[in-house]
């Protein structure tokens, strides 16, 4: 079924249902249109921040210590 079709479907059992339900649907897809854009929102931002330098100095740092400035070792 395409996009054009599930909509006129919808449209018709809206039609059929008293004015509070076809708000709770109209609620729904509002709740649906927001979390879409929300998910875009973040993917673009992750795409972004995965491509660009601003955060490479986090895979670039130095270790600081080692084993050998451990008071007490846990040997299991």
């Amino acid at each position: 079924m395409n996009k054009q079709a599930i909509i006129e479907r919808t449209i018709k059992a809206i039609q059929g249902l008293p004015v509070e339900k076809a708000e709770e649907i109209s609620d729904f897809a509002d709740f649906l249109i927001k979390r879409h854009e929300e998910q875009s929102l973040i993917q673009g931002i992750q795409k972004l921040t995965s491509a660009a330098a601003s955060f490479q100095f986090l895979h670039e740092e130095e270790e600081v210590y080692s084993s050998d400035d451990l008071k007490e070792v846990y040997n299991g």
